[in-house]
């Protein structure tokens, strides 16, 4: 690891003026990994720990206030998330090991970078961590990558459980920044790869990410988070689906897929969600919109099979949401 300045902010003002020329640190779960690979490089961490942001509380209209700095392990197992927002609590719990979640934040989990080997190896061409350099999963081990959004410069995918859901859930994040304060929502928050695969999030020089807000509806009476991977612990998913839904008896009223493992950011398609509206609940009408999520699919050598596992997982998660084996 090479040699970096530590800067202790006690008010955000001060942390984003000098988070412009540092990186913030809040667990460190995936920082320090990082520098210790000598991927990341920062010659100043800015220590958020301090900035009294680690709050739970329920917002004016409703909703759910969950403080960046708020553990993944004080959040997934906070009485007002387990009961309003179950899918959160699931996803959260679907990721990671007990230790890992009991340092990691909630503003970190937002912003934890790819496991793609070769953006790990650096001595390895990668476009994400040396723009211009090439994207050796191409034609290489290409089973944890992209199906869905990639390009031809990166076909990496962002590992977090949690934002799957959040996704699902339609959150907003708040940030702050030196030019004040404002609101992302959350589908606009991580970037696709394009023609620049280092830029990962909408995020500005300086922004520190201060909560993240849920709408007053968790749907949690109709929800399923279903994860595919190699090991039942600790592993990043291949696949997985948040999936939440409103009923009128057996009819569908609204149907929400967030996919995860599967693309550079939380994948959803507002369109095909169209083809759930006033729709039975059943195995056609869940393959049906399986189908047109996933017809735009891209796989690689090392990755095909992730198309048929993510339409069975989705209409698995479909119809867990629905309760449709108890209909």
């Amino acid at each position: 690891m090479r040699p970096f300045k530590y800067n202790r902010p006690l008010d955000l003002a001060t942390a984003s003026n000098a988070g412009t020329s540092g990186s913030f640190i809040a667990g460190g779960t995936n920082l320090l990994d990082l520098m210790k690979c000598d991927v990341e490089q920062p010659s100043q961490l800015v220590d958020l720990n301090h900035l009294g942001l680690g709050s739970i509380s329920e917002t004016a209209d409703g909703g759910l206030e969950l403080g960046a700095l708020a553990t993944n392990t004080t959040t997934a197992y906070h009485p007002i998330v387990q009961e309003r927002y179950p899918i959160l609590s699931r996803a959260i719990l679907a990721g990671a090991s007990p230790q890992l979640r009991n340092k990691a934040t909630n503003g970190g989990n937002l912003l934890q970078r790819t496991r793609c080997p070769y953006f790990f190896d650096t001595d390895s061409p990668c476009n994400k961590r040396v723009p211009g350099s090439g994207c050796p999963a191409k034609e290489g081990y290409s089973k944890l990558h992209a199906i869905l959004g990639a390009s031809d410069s990166c076909i990496a995918t962002h590992p977090s459980d949690m934002c799957v859901a959040l996704r699902a859930l339609d959150a907003t994040i708040r940030v702050s920044g030196p030019h004040g304060e404002r609101r992302i929502e959350f589908a606009d928050f991580h970037r696709l790869p394009g023609d620049q695969p280092e830029i990962e999030t909408s995020l500005e020089k300086g922004e520190v990410i201060t909560a993240i807000l849920l709408p007053a509806d968790g749907f949690a009476d109709n929800f399923a988070y279903f994860k595919v991977r190699e090991r039942a612990s600790y592993a990043f998913a291949l696949v997985s689906v948040a999936a939440v839904a409103r009923l009128e008896g057996n009819q569908l009223k609204e149907g929400r897929v967030a996919l995860g493992g599967v693309a550079a950011k939380p994948w959803r398609d507002l369109e095909a969600e169209s083809l759930l509206c006033d729709q039975p609940c059943n195995a056609e009408t869940f393959g049906n919109f399986a189908d047109a999520l996933l017809q735009s699919a891209k796989t690689y050598p090392g990755n095909r099979f992730k198309v048929p596992m993510a339409r069975a997982a989705i209409v698995r998660a479909l119809s867990e949401a629905t309760h449709l084996n108890q209909l």
